[in-house]
């Protein structure tokens, strides 16, 4: 397999579902390196120790760490199944972003950003970031989030190991259209 298609195989693993290839993540998403390479080959997914830093190393989302000692491995974010990532709270800045299509604004102008299947809402510190989320589901368009109001709403946000900005809601209010 080449690195993009098991990029895309770890984030149904780590992220979605992990009982595809018979593993188990602990309660803060964790899957031990060993066995997710021992179960991977044995789904005919051919992968070793080095192939699998590869995947971590060059995906362009970051959306995956190991632990300091190499032994274990996560998602950083996106989770659909109930994970703890165990992160801070944070202090965002004024404002962040939020790519997504066209066709949702109608849904989002009455229902604000929902997390949907998702443990969080996704936003980003840079706009040209947020435009390529868009664009992953039809004609892009990207919202500015005063996530300033939010936080003095005692809203809370989070950080993931790969920047992105995380928050259970959004309400249409704090949504510049």
């Amino acid at each position: 397999m080449d690195v993009k298609n098991l990029s895309k195989f770890l984030s149904l693993i780590l992220r979605h579902n992990p009982q595809t290839i018979g593993l188990q993540l602990d309660e803060n998403g964790w899957a031990s390196v060993e066995v997710l390479l021992q179960k991977m080959n044995e789904h005919g997914k051919k992968i070793n120790l080095e192939k699998l830093k590869e995947v971590v190393a060059t995906n362009d989302k970051q959306r995956f760490r190991f632990s300091d000692d190499l032994t274990k491995i996560r998602a950083n974010q996106g989770h659909s199944i109930e994970v703890e990532l165990a992160l801070p709270p944070s202090t965002p800045p004024d404002t962040l972003f939020h790519g997504t299509a066209t066709r949702n604004l109608d849904s989002i102008k009455e229902k604000g950003l929902i997390k949907g299947k998702r443990q969080h809402v996704h936003l980003s510190s840079n706009r040209e970031t947020a435009t390529k989320v868009g664009q992953r589901h039809g004609v892009p368009i990207v919202l500015i989030v005063n996530t300033k109001q939010m936080a003095e709403d005692s809203i809370l946000f989070y950080i993931s190991d790969n920047g992105v900005w995380l928050t259970d809601y959004v309400d249409a209010k704090y949504i510049e259209f």
